[in-house]
């Protein structure tokens, strides 16, 4: 589509992966979206399931694109970004739909914040009487490895409709400068699955760039169709990918205190839950996680 000054080219990226009817839906509700000047490309990850090749000739306009392999979500986003010709760099879940005017704000935030590097804007979970999911948040604590959600859960009644600096991003829905991708390039591929989006806001604001969150514009979320809510493999990354994200960004002192708690409190907390459970997949997915982090 034509763009402009007004209106700066924003390159719509998602992940696909065995999905199919998902990323189907979300297309479908790209269809209302009100800005003017916009690209899509649709990256499949290394899907078994062929049925994605018809959703070109369903949505002609988008731009479809293989890696022949699973890549991560990381890997599967970069593909996607060195194919970019947008000036905005939108990353966005295909287990989402978008509402009419979401993308306004976002290049409005960017127009009037020229220190803004990533944005994100409120994220409510689908079908679930507006519960949110994501305002913002307080970045990870450096010894604890968490960080603290906005709003987690309470009714969406505008009571956030506002546009504020944040610690970070949303995975989600992330959309980033042509700048601050220049700057420090796409999302770090060691991570997989989990904390890249995390990572990646650490190292654009150590380049100098700040976060935004934009409650002026929304999306819906269903959040954790591709792996599932008590999955192996989201226990497997989430465990392994905490203490990677704490070797790569906590220093020093923080560092050993986080190690030490993670050691000696979380980690027996978490495996006395799934032994009590009898969850011995989840068990394993965990351990497995940490060993990772002692092998490399």
């Amino acid at each position: 589509m034509l763009h402009s000054a007004s209106y700066p080219l924003v390159s719509i990226i998602t992940v696909n992966f065995n999905q199919t009817n998902v990323t189907r839906q979300f297309l479908a509700s790209l269809k209302s979206i009100t800005y003017p000047a916009f690209e899509v490309i649709v990256v499949d990850n290394g899907s078994k399931d062929s049925s994605i090749a018809d959703l070109q000739i369903e949505f002609p306009l988008i731009n479809l694109m293989f890696t022949h392999q699973n890549l991560g979500f990381a890997g599967g986003n970069n593909v996607a970004i060195r194919a970019a010709k947008g000036d905005y760099i939108l990353l966005i879940n295909n287990d989402t739909e978008v509402t009419p005017g979401f993308l306004e704000p976002l290049v409005r935030t960017f127009q009037q914040k020229p220190d803004a590097g990533l944005v994100s804007p409120k994220i409510i979970y689908f079908n679930r009487d507006e519960r949110i999911q994501y305002v913002g948040s307080v970045r990870a604590h450096p010894v604890l490895g968490r960080g603290k959600r906005i709003g987690y859960l309470e009714i969406d009644k505008g009571q956030y409709d506002e546009v504020r600096e944040t610690d970070y991003g949303h995975g989600a829905c992330l959309m980033a400068s042509r700048a601050v991708i220049d700057a420090i390039g796409g999302l770090p591929e060691i991570y997989f699955l989990y904390y890249e989006e995390h990572d990646w806001t650490v190292q654009a604001k150590t380049a100098g760039f700040k976060v935004y969150f934009v409650g002026t514009s929304k999306i819906y979320h269903k959040e954790s169709i591709s792996v599932g809510n008590n999955s192996p493999l989201k226990t497997y990354y989430h465990s392994r990918n905490r203490i990677l994200y704490m070797r790569r960004n906590a220093k020093g002192r923080s560092f050993v205190l986080a190690l030490l708690f993670f050691i000696f409190l979380a980690t027996p907390k978490k495996l006395g839950t799934y032994i009590l459970k009898r969850d011995y997949q989840n068990l394993s997915a965990h351990v497995k996680g940490i060993l990772w982090n002692i092998r490399n």
